[in-house]
């Protein structure tokens, strides 16, 4: 059987037809696949984008878009096994695989999910509040967020060849910006296999996404003002990259998630006998094992009490010496390679730099009986590494623990005395994507967590309870923030619709209600209003305008109601029936209770009868302005303020979201109340 040849894929079609670099299996060293020679034209690729994939993204909204990811997510998942086959050969076990493939298509699940419950159906995002300019009313201002009409390059390293890509093509898609991957070589097998699955889905709009095998040429001198960069690699990568001078004079955004020297941080409140110690020696060891530690997030100082670094020495070495590595086809087998014989070659020389000031506890020649022997046939041409635990002694004194990472299955242990002495140290790694404290201690949690945190992307704070759930230290999750200060590329990923805001531009508009309506698709109020005689409640999703209002009837509120209200609620407080305390109070008088003002309030604009509103779920930015006292008398206006026109779910009718903005007002036309409702509403089909 022939050796495959890898292609890009530019401008909708595949390109590549003569062999360059053999890439080879990290676990026998045979050969996987060829490069292709042909090198693109990235002036196409790029144009490409900015005239077929943008336009064609833009032809969608948020809401259609987050379905195309759930319906890709869905179609990957179904396919997942091809992509499990080829990331043997990355050296990867099916459990570092799971994290890789089902990791990816588990973030694009997250963010379908994200888009559809936070984003609205249209192309710009009000992200408010609406602020007032003028005495009158008449001139206000806020914030929109619009897609930025250009192209994310996406450059990635080359541990996670799956979800690297897909992290970062989940955000951008949903922002409706394209996207040119370029995953790093040595494993750019599995890359292109995952391309050809998302291409063949036919689920991509045309230009979404462009796939580059091999080098970047001058992509990054084609690149203009509406475009961005995101790259994951090392700090010395990222710092050369982001000054290239066209990204500096077009001032093109460079998102950098970059390798750091993460930490672990034993606190001195555990001792041997506690299982937060187990809980952190199996933490460390399963950093150093998992990917054969070739994660952007893997612990590599570990730093502890001085009078346990002894016994955590042990029981690591205990631990690791359990680890059986090798072909991960084999079973029991636990841990697998390297990528490939040049990263067997950097990690080895980067120990070899860190054990010049360091004492080996576990590794080559050291716990290992007559060698390191990874199972399976042909491994011996493989790029396996031993797991490789040194002990430094006075890492005050060496810097070479706080500066020279070893991108493997390494970590170092480090004594402190005091705890302020170890937050000190994890500082020494001069910015990190993730570190993590284990403690038994609120109250040394609440002293560490803050003082690490300027240096840190990401804390993990484990004890017992946590460790019942935790999804480890060295996990990014789709909704939490990936990235860090300093060293660790200064960047974010992740975090939610966070990262769709990184791919959108931010404006401040001005103008009046009315024009700031039209503008953000949602009722300011101010604006104009559309009064009907049909109840806006009697209306279907298709029919509502944002702007449609109702003025409801008027009620005014008697002691009898505050009475009953409270039988039926049990709320007795003082304001509500104490006269004599109440009239010493800041209000001077017996008030009602503010959730009884709420429930007036729907009284009076609630249409009973059924109709298209299915539910009220729930009540946003809920404000009692001024009390209400006996003898007030209150008044609602209900407003569509929002409409979310959501796709089509097998099992339900028809429906989009709606958001209502409520003022309830008294007979001095002051607002005592106000409130956005949530409600599902019906299409017509």
């Amino acid at each position: 059987m022939s050796t495959p040849l890898l292609q890009s894929l530019i401008a909708g079609r595949w390109l590549g037809t003569e062999p360059a670099a053999l890439l080879h299996s990290a676990i026998d060293g045979s050969a996987v696949a060829y490069t292709h020679a042909e090198a693109p034209d990235f002036a196409e690729a790029v144009e490409h984008a900015h005239r077929v994939g943008v336009p064609a993204l833009l032809a969608l909204d948020f809401q259609q878009r987050a379905a195309r990811l759930r319906a890709l997510a869905a179609y990957l998942t179904e396919r997942k096994e091809a992509l499990y086959a080829l990331s043997r050969h990355t050296g990867a076990t099916r459990a570092d695989g799971w994290i890789d493939i089902e990791g990816g298509t588990g973030t694009l699940f997250a963010y379908a999910g994200f888009g559809a419950g936070e984003l609205p159906s249209g192309n710009v995002v009000h992200e408010g509040p609406v602020l007032p300019l003028g005495k009158q009313g008449g001139f206000a201002g806020t914030h929109i967020l619009v897609p930025r009409r250009g192209v994310a390059v996406h450059i990635n390293a080359f541990n996670f060849p799956v979800w690297g890509l897909l992290e970062k093509f989940a955000p951008s898609f949903l922002a409706g910006m394209p996207c040119i991957a370029k995953p790093a070589t040595a494993t750019s097998y599995l890359t292109e296999a995952l391309v050809r699955l998302m291409h063949d889905s036919g689920l991509l709009p045309a230009g979404s996404l462009q796939l580059v095998i091999g080098g970047t040429g001058d992509l990054l001198g084609r690149l203009t003002e509406s475009d961005v960069v995101t790259f994951t690699g090392s700090a010395d990568t990222a710092a050369r990259l982001r000054v290239h001078p066209n990204l500096v004079a077009r001032s093109v955004p460079f998102n950098a998630e970059a390798d750091s020297l993460n930490c672990a941080i034993l606190a001195p409140d555990v001792g041997p006998d506690d299982e937060e110690f187990e809980l952190f020696v199996k933490e460390v060891a399963r950093e150093m094992t998992v990917k054969a530690g070739q994660k952007c997030t893997a612990i590599r100082r570990a730093i502890v009490p001085r009078r346990h670094l002894d016994a955590v020495a042990e029981r690591l070495a205990a631990r690791l010496a359990k680890v059986v590595a090798g072909d991960p086809a084999l079973e029991g087998v636990r841990m697998g390679a390297l990528a490939s014989k040049a990263q067997q070659a950097d990690v080895a020389a980067r120990v070899a730099q860190l054990a010049a000031g360091c004492e080996v506890v576990y590794g080559e020649g050291v716990g290992l009986g007559a060698g390191w022997a990874p199972r399976g046939e042909g491994v011996e041409h493989g790029a396996f590494f031993a797991p490789t635990l040194l002990r430094c002694t006075d890492p005050h004194a060496n810097a070479t623990v706080h500066d020279v990472e070893a991108f493997g299955p390494v970590s170092t242990l480090m004594p402190y005395d005091e705890i302020d002495e170890a937050v000190a140290l994890a500082a020494r790694g001069r910015g990190s994507l993730v570190g993590t404290l284990v403690t038994r201690e609120p109250a040394t949690a609440a002293r560490v967590v803050p003082a690490v945190a300027a240096w840190h992307g990401r804390i993990l704070v484990l004890d017992r309870e946590a460790a019942v759930e935790s999804t480890g230290h060295g996990s990014p999750l789709p909704g939490l923030n990936h990235g860090g200060p300093g060293r660790a590329g200064g960047g974010e990923e992740l975090g939610g619709v966070r990262a769709v805001t990184h791919y959108l531009q931010r404006t401040a508009v001005q103008g009046s209600p009315t024009m700031l309506a039209a503008i953000s698709g949602e009722y300011v109020r101010g604006a104009a209003l559309r009064e009907s005689e049909v109840h806006p409640f009697r209306r279907h999703f298709e029919d509502l305008v944002i702007g449609d209002s109702l003025l409801t009837h008027r009620r005014t509120v008697t002691e009898a109601d505050i009475v009953a209200f409270g039988g039926i609620s049990g709320d007795y407080f003082y304001m509500h029936f104490d006269e004599i305390a109440a009239k010493e109070s800041a209000f001077g008088k017996r008030i009602a209770h503010g959730y009884f003002v709420l429930s007036a309030a729907a009284g009076l604009f609630v249409s009973p009868a059924p109709g298209p509103v299915l539910a009220n779920y729930g009540l946003d930015t809920l404000r009692f302005v001024k009390p209400v006292g006996i003898g007030d008398t209150i008044q609602a206006r209900l407003t569509c303020k929002r409409k979310i026109d959501k796709p089509a779910r097998k099992g339900q009718p028809p429906q989009g979201v709606v958001a209502w903005d409520v003022q309830v007002t008294n007979q001095h036309g002051e607002l005592v109340a106000s409130y956005d409702i949530l409600t599902l509403v019906l299409k017509k089909g």
